[in-house]
């Protein structure tokens, strides 16, 4: 019996057959077992040494069968290696390219265009100090503007900064003019949600300081980074406004075809003479922290624009601010304007 349950475990080629030649000998009715019942049959002398027989071929077979089962196994484990192995020299399927968002290369444009120009680069706090984001830019607490700069306030009396207007004092404070200095990044306003307002959107300021700096400065500024932006063809155009922290101050514009065929005028940003109050208010910071006072009767002009009207012309989107809703049809748009 023993012979022929090896050669029958030889023979079996899948695990089923195996497990077929595995219940026929060893299992609960298998001749194995079989012979082990019969056992109690036998006279006391001949039961022990049977059984020992018995033993012997039952470990046998079962030896066989656990080798035979461990070989059924390797190999089907190699054939399912080999028919899902991967030709790594084949070559790899096609993704769609990533991009840089639109307000991020108008940013690097914008960088690009006033560093050229000799502008300094400052990064600030987008958590700022009252004092820093209202009380030196000549806007104390009773002022009008605060109404509409309504922003986020922490339990520790700071603030989510309303306008990047406030790197202009952190920067002053460490700086001596004459000096020239863009900051951007995000600025945070409590308003109410829609199309075209998120409480949260994006800035660039430019601050420029020293002696004799006047309007003609500036315009000459705004008219550079338009032409930088959009051709040497750009028109821009100033009207007065006002800005608690420039005086005289004005709004500017630039002179664009939009997607719908229509040639208009659209705002960019606000921009002025720096307010004496805001250069009194940077001595009284620099004389607080033991330093010179060194901007009382400099002049200067600052600017402010924002980045998402610039990507709406320079890119044809009717609203950018879409893209913080993941509006499929405009960033369908984008895509298929930009390649």
């Amino acid at each position: 019996m023993q012979e022929q349950a090896i050669q029958d475990i030889h023979a079996a080629e899948t695990l089923e057959a195996l497990q077929a030649v595995k219940t026929r000998y060893v299992g609960k009715s298998g001749l194995v077992t079989k012979e082990l019942g019969t056992l109690g049959k036998l006279p006391p002398e001949e039961r022990k040494a049977r059984g020992a027989e018995i033993n012997v071929v039952r470990a046998a077979i079962q030896a066989a069968l656990d080798e035979k089962e461990a070989a059924l196994k390797r190999a089907a484990l190699d054939a399912r290696l080999q028919s899902e192995a991967v030709d790594v020299t084949l070559p790899g399927l096609p993704l769609p390219a990533g991009g840089l968002h639109p307000i991020s290369r108008v940013y690097d444009d914008l960088i690009g265009i006033f560093t050229r120009m000799g502008y300094e680069v400052a990064e600030g706090p987008e958590v700022e100090e009252e004092h820093y984001n209202f009380e030196a830019l000549n806007i104390p607490w009773y002022h009008p503007a605060r109404e509409l700069q309504d922003t986020f306030w922490l339990e520790d009396g700071r603030l989510l900064r309303t306008h990047t207007s406030n790197m202009q004092i952190r920067y002053m404070l460490e700086h001596e003019p004459p000096l020239k200095m863009v900051s951007r990044g995000k600025v945070y306003r409590f308003e109410a949600t829609d199309a075209t307002h998120e409480a949260m959107f994006h800035q660039l300021e430019g601050l420029v300081v020293g002696e004799g700096i006047s309007m003609a400065d500036l315009k000459g500024t705004i008219a550079e980074m338009a032409r930088g932006l959009y051709g040497a063809s750009a028109k821009v155009r100033f009207q007065p406004s006002y800005y608690p922290f420039v005086e005289p101050g004005a709004d500017f514009a630039v002179y664009w075809d939009n997607p719908r065929g229509e040639s208009k005028w659209l705002e960019l940003g606000g921009c002025g003479m720096v307010h004496p109050n805001v250069f009194k208010a940077v001595d009284d910071l620099r004389e607080a922290a033991g330093k010179e006072r060194v901007y009382e009767g400099k002049t200067g002009f600052a600017f402010g624009l924002g980045p998402e009207r610039i990507a709406m012309l320079k890119y044809g989107i009717p609203d950018i601010r879409y893209f913080y809703a993941n509006d499929p049809r405009v960033i369908g748009q984008f895509r298929g304007e930009l390649g």
